[in-house]
């Protein structure tokens, strides 16, 4: 069974970012039975840094010798604009679009289908924190050392909450939990779920 395929029926995603030099690399996983930690393996995770055009790919596992997902800007140019979420072959399943009005007091993020309906809205719950992290962000060194503060999301469809997405303030590396346990019917596409939770890390610009 492919990672896609499994893929499609898991409400939890646990995520973990490694320390690595000139890329952000992350393993994607089901969430573990404490609700804390890394169960089976789906994925792995490579974004190419310093490129004009960012691209991250999504490997079936750490050797990249089996592509499954890519998430791609449109345009040399967009730095900040949509995403498309694609399949190996160039098919666009899903699209990432941050929201920048509503973002400058809480980061604000739309997941949206292929044709880009919108489909799903993520917010950052708490504007005190969304505030204390823009603050973070301008203490020299600190600044660049963003994991001390952990940020939580809540996601909707319409006006119906149906997960959440979060990082807990625990240990010293980038740790992700995403919860789509309030989406039964699975209207947000699962694939994009996914990739979500690595553009959040990658192209949030915390």
């Amino acid at each position: 069974m492919s990672a896609l395929t499994s893929l499609a029926n898991v409400d939890q995603l646990f995520v973990k970012q490694r320390f690595t030099l000139m890329v952000n690399t992350y393993d994607i996983s089901t969430l573990g039975p404490d609700g804390r930690s890394a169960g089976e393996p789906i994925c792995f995770v490579k974004q190419k840094r310093m490129k004009i055009r960012e691209e991250i790919n999504f490997f079936a596992d750490e050797s990249q010798q089996e592509p499954v997902l890519r998430i791609k800007k449109r345009n040399v140019l967009e730095f900040r604009g949509v995403a498309d979420v694609q399949l190996p072959d160039g098919t666009v399943i899903g699209q990432l679009k941050k929201d920048f009005g509503k973002s400058l007091l809480r980061s604000t993020w739309q997941i949206l289908g292929p044709a880009g309906e919108l489909v799903a809205t993520a917010q950052e719950k708490s504007l005190a924190m969304a505030l204390l992290r823009r603050g973070w962000g301008w203490i020299p060194v600190l600044g660049d050392v963003p994991y001390f503060i952990p940020f939580h999301f809540e996601i909707h469809v319409g006006d119906t909450k149906v997960g959440e997405y979060s990082r807990p303030a625990t240990g010293i590396s980038d740790r992700y939990v995403l919860d789509l346990t309030g989406d039964p019917q699975r209207v947000i596409d699962r694939r994009v779920a996914m990739a979500f939770t690595i553009a959040l890390d990658a192209l949030q610009d915390r």
